[in-house]
């Protein structure tokens, strides 16, 4: 199996590799990291706007993420797991009015490193309109559709990554998908 299955099999593979870095397999464990090194990092600069900060984030949840994975119960629910660590190692990174603003910030940056989509039968043209479209949501509305619908996350995971209740999570959604149906029909209709 490589690192790049289907999101079932990458499941699997990390509760295997989780379960086996809890043995002290330290292969496993530079295994796990490298396989969510490139995503946490991603997340931390959606939510810190720059690179360093994110950086050290995502380093400092490491710590963290390694230290507890004896006490993460399910080791298939590691994703949901490593993405709110990494989110609280973010807002204590910034504090205060700082955090806020850091986090408007890198959120308005959001659609510039979601991944890009896979080629399909859709024109180029909107794979653009659509990640314009993202960029204009509001903060709170960007990182539950990038956990959501570009992380493949579920509303609970995506809840558990973002620190609020699920029901918070499917609210946003919802109008963050309103929102770009409008932006998107409106651009068509131009």
């Amino acid at each position: 199996m490589t690192d790049d299955a289907a999101p079932k099999d990458d499941r699997a593979l990390d509760a295997r590799l989780v379960l086996s870095a809890r043995l002290g397999d330290r292969a496993a464990l530079e295994r796990l990291v490298r396989r969510w090194q490139p995503r946490l990092t991603a997340h931390a600069r959606r939510l810190l706007g720059e690179a360093e900060p994110a950086r050290d984030a995502v380093q400092s949840a490491w710590v963290e993420i390694v230290r507890g994975l004896d006490r993460l119960r399910d080791p298939a629910a590691f994703p949901a797991w490593a993405y709110r660590i990494v989110t609280l190692r973010c807002a204590a990174t910034s504090g205060g009015r700082r955090r806020d603003r850091a986090l408007a910030a890198g959120l308005t940056r959001e659609a510039d490193l979601m991944p890009e989509p896979p080629p399909g039968p859709e024109p180029v043209d909107d794979h653009a309109r659509l990640r314009a479209a993202v960029r204009t949501l509001p903060p709170d509305q960007r990182a539950p559709i990038a956990l959501f619908h570009f992380e493949g996350l579920s509303v609970a995971e995506t809840a558990v990554a973002l620190d609020v209740p699920a029901g918070t999570v499917k609210t946003r959604l919802m109008h963050a998908r309103r929102k770009l149906k409008a932006a998107l029909e409106g651009h068509r209709n131009d």
